[in-house]
């Protein structure tokens, strides 16, 4: 199968045009049109089997996947994604419309609830399968979430349930099966709660690396120290029947959860539970004036290494 038939075949029409893509998939470049008084926000991940998703991981869970990671990203900064564009190294044995088909299917299951369109990329062969992402978003001048901003006294929340990824990837390891399997192959990113935490979040970060590195990523950027409360941090009842020491290495140092994890102040959370009842966010701890991270159970500091995902 030669790069421009496999491209045209399968991801040609993989996404619906977009009303901000002047050109999309079949020149040199595509062409997008910037909407006025907005910037545009882009990020890149690259994601390699065995790697990034093990070895047995469907053609499907990993197109969704590769998509999901990077709009994650973009729902970080409260940006409105757009377009992606997409490389991929792909191994002779998936060069075939099987893969290809349901590699294609992930995409398109991971773009379409946001209205993203796949507007440009490349293809080559490779002996191990990688992707390499690029997201592109929009956003209005000067309202993008950084990670520099936190302040003392401000809640720090979390957007969802944590740990549940990394569980089931240990499980998957074992060579077991895992009723949280979706929690690693098919991830929400936390698009619309991001832009609505535009003008309430002093700081923001997704929750890629794990909790307590991501964490420190914003008390590093902002200055500061937080005081996190283990025992309010969500996650799912099957961590809860394993020993504090094991469930907390998979909260705070697990990663992949692609939740939100941001800070507000006290007011600016009351003001969003009320603006918006029916996004759920979860406080966990409060942003301190001094540096580091204090971890506390039952009101007592413990103490757990902070090391999170390492790339190398």
């Amino acid at each position: 199968m030669s790069e421009f038939s496999l491209i045209y075949r399968h991801f040609g029409s993989a996404t619906p045009p977009h009303a901000n893509t002047i050109l999309g998939i079949g020149d040199d470049c595509a062409i997008s049109q910037l909407p006025k008084g907005n910037e545009l926000v882009s990020c890149l991940d690259t994601l390699v089997a065995g790697r990034h998703f093990p070895h047995m991981t469907s053609p499907h869970a990993i197109g969704y996947k590769s998509v999901a990671v990077n709009l994650s990203d973009l729902a970080a900064m409260g940006a409105t994604p757009y377009a992606i564009l997409m490389g991929i190294s792909l191994p002779d044995h998936l060069a075939n419309d099987a893969f290809c088909h349901d590699f294609a299917q992930g995409i398109k299951a991971a773009c379409q609830p946001f209205g993203v369109e796949l507007i440009g990329g490349d293809t080559t062969g490779s002996d191990i399968l990688a992707l390499t992402v690029t997201a592109l978003g929009f956003i209005p001048q000067g309202q993008a979430i950084r990670r520099q901003g936190a302040k003392s006294g401000d809640l720090i929340c979390v957007s969802g349930k944590i740990g549940l990824a990394s569980f089931a990837l240990s499980d998957i390891l074992k060579g077991n099966d895992t009723p949280l399997r979706s929690a690693l192959d098919y991830p929400t990113p936390q698009v619309l709660l991001g832009q609505a935490l535009r003008g309430y979040a002093s700081a923001m970060i997704d929750i890629s690396d794990g909790l307590g590195q991501d964490l420190g990523h914003i008390l590093s950027a902002s200055g500061v120290g937080a005081r996190l409360d283990l025992d309010q941090i969500p996650t799912d009842a099957l961590l809860h029947e394993l020993p504090n020491q094991s469930k907390w290495q998979h909260i705070l140092n697990g990663g992949d959860d692609y939740q939100l994890c941001f800070t507000l102040s006290p007011d600016r959370f009351m003001a969003f539970q009320r603006d918006f009842p029916d996004l759920a966010i979860y406080p966990i701890g409060k942003i301190i004036d001094a540096q580091g991270l204090t971890l506390m159970h039952h009101d007592e500091p413990v103490e757990i290494p902070i090391k999170g995902w390492q790339h190398f």
